[in-house]
C-alpha cells in the first residue's frame, strides 16, 4: 500500500484540534477515478477542471480550461449533457460513449449538478457491478419487498445490511445508528466470515463531525474507491468570477478529509462507501461499507441502487418507529383514561388524588413524581428533596407550561449532578401559574462497548502541543460504564403529559365552577340584600363584588337582639374564592349566635378570634360591631383589625377612635367596648378595606378622603336622600383595585 499523499486541501492543514470546523465541502480536489468540469452556464465553456483530464481524456488540464464543452467531450456527448434538466441536487446519471482523441471510445457515467453559477459535470468510467446480485429493476424491487416484509426495526436493519452487501460486494456492511448525542452504535452487520464482528460497538460523536453529518443529509452517498488515492487538484483552485473555491457538496467524486482517510487507514480499510439514513431532514444513521483487500469501486448503478435502498429503508424505519411509538402511546392513553376517571370520581382534590395514585409512575415509566400546587409539595415514589425538586422544575420551566424533558439534568445545571441517583432525568409540565407536575427517572448505568477509547481526542490534547493530534489508531473493544443519564424520554411521553394537563385542567375547572356555584348560593343566603326595618333606625348597605365577580370574604349583617337592641356588623375574611366565602359564612353565623346570647361586642370579637384560630388556621379576618341601645341614643362599638367607623352629626364629622384588637385569628390581645352618643339625625358609617385601601397611598389619607366626603351627608328627615349619598361614597376614593367592598350606613331617625 502506498504512502498517504502529501496533498494539502485548499483550506489548509487539519488535525484533531480543528477537524470539527474543517470545510470538507470545498477541498479543491477530487478522487482520481473520474474527472470534473465546471462550466459557465451561459457559454458552456470550462471554467474549472480537475488534473485527471490528462488521465481520462488524454488532455492536460490547461488544454481543457476555456474550451467549449463540445471541444472537450465531443459534439454528441456535449449535446446530451447540455440537454439534461439539472437542479441543485444530483441529476439522473447519464450513460454515454466518450470518444477519445486517440480514436478509442469508452462507456462512461456522467452526473450533473449545479454549484452556484456553475454547471458541474462529473465523468467516470462505467463499471460493472461487483456485488453478488445483478443490478436491475427486478432485483431492486425484490430487495425492497424483502425489506418491507420485516416486522421489527432490528430485523429491518439486518436485512438492509445483507441487501447492500450483496449489491455492492463490500467485505463488511454495517447499519450505524446515532443517539441523541451523535454517538453511533452498530445495530446490524453483514461481513466476511473471517472478519471480527463490530456488531454492538459504539463510536464517539467526534468520529463523524457535525459538518460531515450535515453533508450526509444533502448528498446521501459517498464512495472512496481507494484509500491510497492521490487527490486530483482542481484548476484553478479559486473560481475566477466568485473568488471562492468550488462548492462540492453534491459531488460524487469529491476528495475527502485527510483526517478521515487516516482514520480509515488505521482501521485497515482500503475502500469505503456510506449511504445516509435520514428522518425528517435529520441524519438517523448510516449504512457504512468497508473493504479490506484493495481498491473497490462498485458501478454507479450499484451505488444508485444502494442509495435507493437507503431511501426506502429510511421510510420503513420511520414507519417502524412510528408504529412502536403509536403502540406505546395507545397503551399510555388507556392507562391515562383510567387514572383520570378515578381522579374525577374520587370526590377528593384532583391534584392530591392524582399524586397518590401509583399508576402515575407507570404512566411515564418514572421512578418518582412530585406535584407543587403553589403552596404545598406532594410526592410519590423515589424523589430527591424538596429544594432539589424546586430547582429541577425551575430549570425545566417554560412560560407556557408546555412539557419539557431531559435525560441528563446535569448538562442543564451542573449542580443537579448530586441528585442523579433519584433524578438524572426529568419531565415537567405546568399546571397553571406557579403549579407543576414533575416526573423523575434515576441514573441508568449503561455498559457500553466502544470501538476504541472514545476519549482519545481529549487524552491526546491533554498531552500538550508536542503530541501530533491525529485519528486514533486503536479500535480494540474498549468497555466503559456510562453514568449520569436516565433512560431517554420519548415524544409520546410529552404528548401524554400534555393530555393529562388538559384533562386535569378540565376537572379542576369543573370542580371550581361547582364550588363557586355553591359558595355564591351560600353567600346570597347569608349576606343580606336589604337591611330589615328597625324602629328608630335606618340601615342602608351596599356590596360590590371583587373584580370579575370573584368571590370575596366581605360580609355585613343587621339583626335585632332579644332586649330590643340592634346589632350591625361589617366583616372581612382575608383572601378570595370558595374557601374565603365559606369561612365568611361560618364566621357570620357564629357571630350572630354570640350576639343573640347577649355577649358584648368586645366579648363577641374575642370569642370569634378563638374560633378563627381553631377552625380556620389558614385564614385571618377583621370585623367591626355596632350595637345600638333600645332608645337608639347611644351605640356600643368594638373593632378587631378593621378600618375605623365614621360618625357624622350636625356639628362634627369624625373618625371614631375605637381601640382595635389585632386581627381575628392571631390569638392575642383583647377587644374594648366604646360607648358613643348618637344625636338626632346623625349617622354612623361602617365599611370594609376595599373602600379605602389603595396601593402606595397611606390609609390615613384615603380615610380622610372618605371623611371629607361624608361631611356633606344628609342629616334631614328625607328618607330617600341617604340612598344616593351611600351610592356616591362607594366611588369617592379613586383607584379601586378589584377587592370586594362593603359600606353600611346606620342613621338615628329624628
Amino acid at each position: 500500500m502506498s504512502e498517504v499523499s502529501p496533498y494539502v486541501p485548499v483550506y489548509g492543514e487539519v488535525d484533531l484540534t480543528n477537524c470539527d470546523r474543517e470545510p470538507i465541502h470545498i477541498p479543491g480536489a477530487i478522487q482520481p477515478h473520474g474527472f470534473l468540469l465546471a462550466l459557465d452556464r451561459v457559454t458552456s465553456e470550462v471554467v474549472i477542471a480537475s488534473e485527471t483530464t490528462a488521465t481520462h481524456l488524454g488532455r492536460p488540464v490547461q488544454e481543457v480550461l476555456g474550451r467549449p464543452l463540445r471541444e472537450v467531450l465531443g459534439e454528441q456527448l456535449a449535446a446530451e449533457v447540455l440537454a439534461v434538466e439539472v437542479s441543485d441536487a444530483l441529476s439522473e446519471p447519464l450513460r454515454a460513449r466518450l470518444d477519445l482523441p486517440s480514436g478509442a471510445g469508452t462507456d462512461v457515467d456522467v452526473v450533473l449538478h449545479l454549484s452556484g453559477e456553475r454547471l458541474v459535470v462529473e465523468v467516470e468510467p462505467a463499471g460493472t457491478s461487483t456485488g453478488v446480485s445483478p443490478v436491475s429493476y427486478r432485483s431492486a424491487r425484490a430487495a425492497v419487498s424483502r425489506l418491507s416484509e420485516t416486522s421489527t426495526l432490528d430485523e429491518l436493519c439486518r436485512q438492509l445490511a445483507r441487501e447492500i452487501r450483496q449489491l455492492t460486494g463490500f467485505d463488511r456492511v454495517m447499519v450505524y445508528r446515532f443517539d441523541a448525542q451523535w454517538n453511533g452504535e452498530v445495530v446490524a452487520e453483514d461481513r466476511r466470515e473471517d472478519l471480527n464482528a463490530f456488531l454492538g460497538l459504539h463510536y464517539p460523536a467526534s468520529d463523524i463531525p457535525a459538518q460531515a453529518r450535515r453533508l450526509y443529509t444533502v448528498n446521501w452517498t459517498r464512495l472512496i474507491a481507494d484509500i491510497s488515492y492521490v487527490p486530483s487538484r482542481l484548476h484553478p483552485l479559486v473560481d475566477p468570477v466568485t473568488s471562492a473555491p468550488l462548492d462540492l457538496s453534491f459531488s460524487v467524486l469529491r476528495s475527502v478529509s485527510p483526517i478521515h482517510v487516516e482514520y480509515l487507514r488505521n482501521m485497515g480499510v482500503t475502500a469505503s462507501m456510506s449511504v445516509s439514513l435520514v428522518q425528517d431532514g435529520e441524519l438517523w444513521g448510516l449504512i457504512a461499507c468497508h473493504h479490506y483487500s484493495g481498491a473497490h469501486r462498485p458501478s454507479y448503478d450499484a451505488r444508485s441502487a444502494a442509495e435507493f435502498l437507503g431511501q426506502t429503508a429510511s421510510q420503513l424505519i420511520a414507519g417502524r418507529q412510528r408504529s412502536d411509538e403509536r403502540d406505546d402511546a395507545l397503551r399510555a392513553q388507556e392507562l391515562l383514561a383510567a387514572v383520570v376517571a378515578d381522579v374525577s370520581s374520587s370526590g377528593r382534590d384532583p391534584l392530591s388524588s392524582l399524586v397518590t395514585d401509583p399508576r402515575l409512575l407507570e404512566l411515564m415509566g418514572a421512578g418518582g413524581a412530585a406535584l407543587w400546587d403553589g403552596t404545598r409539595m406532594e410526592t410519590i415514589g423515589r424523589v430527591p428533596g424538596r429544594v432539589a425538586l424546586q430547582r429541577i422544575a425551575t430549570t425545566l420551566a417554560r412560560d407556557d407550561g408546555a412539557p419539557t424533558f431531559t435525560d441528563h439534568l446535569a448538562s442543564l445545571l451542573p449542580q443537579l449532578a448530586e441528585f442523579e441517583r433519584e433524578a438524572a432525568g426529568a419531565l415537567r409540565v405546568g399546571l397553571g401559574t406557579d403549579r407543576w407536575l414533575l416526573w423523575v427517572r434515576p441514573e441508568q448505568e449503561e455498559v457500553v462497548d466502544w470501538g476504541g477509547d472514545p476519549h482519545n481526542k481529549e487524552l491526546a490534547a491533554a498531552e500538550g502541543p508536542d503530541v501530533r493530534l491525529s485519528p486514533r489508531k486503536s479500535f480494540e473493544k474498549w468497555r466503559e460504564v456510562v453514568r449520569g443519564r436516565s433512560m431517554p424520554w420519548q415524544r409520546w411521553h410529552a404528548e401524554t403529559a400534555e393530555r393529562l394537563r388538559n384533562q386535569l385542567t378540565s376537572i379542576v375547572l369543573g370542580r371550581a365552577r361547582d364550588q363557586i356555584a355553591i359558595a355564591e348560593s351560600l353567600q346570597r343566603a347569608v349576606v343580606l340584600d336589604e337591611a330589615p326595618e328597625f324602629g328608630g333606625l335606618q340601615v342602608l348597605a351596599r356590596y360590590r363584588p371583587a373584580e370579575g365577580s370573584q368571590l370575596g370574604g366581605d360580609w355585613w349583617d343587621a339583626l335585632e337582639l332579644p332586649d330590643g337592641r340592634v346589632a350591625v356588623v361589617v366583616g372581612d375574611v382575608a383572601g378570595h374564592g370558595v374557601h374565603a366565602a365559606a369561612a365568611m359564612a361560618q364566621l357570620r353565623t357564629a357571630l350572630r349566635a354570640y350576639l343573640l346570647e347577649g355577649h358584648s361586642p368586645a366579648s363577641c370579637l374575642d370569642r370569634l378570634d378563638h374560633l378563627v384560630g381553631t377552625l380556620f388556621s389558614d385564614h385571618m379576618a377583621t370585623a367591626v360591631i355596632v350595637v345600638s341601645s333600645p332608645d337608639r341614643r347611644t351605640v356600643r362599638v368594638a373593632s378587631a383589625g378593621h378600618p375605623p367607623p365614621l360618625m357624622v352629626t350636625a356639628d362634627t364629622c369624625e373618625v371614631l377612635r375605637v381601640p382595635p384588637r389585632p386581627l381575628l385569628g392571631i390569638g392575642a390581645g383583647q377587644a374594648t367596648d366604646v360607648d358613643v352618643e348618637v344625636p338626632d339625625g346623625a349617622f354612623v358609617l361602617l365599611y370594609s378595606d376595599g373602600l379605602v385601601e389603595r396601593r402606595g397611598v397611606p390609609l390615613d389619607e384615603t380615610i380622610e378622603q372618605l371623611r371629607a366626603a361624608a361631611c356633606d351627608g344628609p342629616l334631614g328627615e328625607d328618607e330617600a336622600a341617604p340612598a344616593a349619598f351611600v351610592d356616591r361614597l362607594m366611588t369617592v376614593v379613586p383607584g379601586a383595585e378589584g377587592d370586594d367592598t362593603t359600606l353600611v350606613l346606620l342613621r338615628r331617625r329624628p
